[in-house]
């Protein structure tokens, strides 16, 4: 596994359920096309699981 991830947010929250608008807000996510780059832990995995139809994911 790559040591960073590249996260960026392709789909609005509008309409969404709480914990799902948590999460990507949690990522540290605000706008579309908004990214960041975490590191690859299993903490962040479970997020990017919990969001996949949001977001999407490139190593870093």
């Amino acid at each position: 596994m790559a040591k960073e991830l590249k996260i960026t947010l392709v789909k609005s929250t509008i309409g969404r359920k709480d914990d799902q608008i948590a999460t990507v807000a949690a990522l540290g996510l605000k706008k579309i096309r908004s990214v960041v780059v975490k590191k690859d832990t299993p903490q962040i995995r479970g997020m990017i699981n919990k969001v996949s139809h949001l977001i999407e994911v490139e190593e870093a």
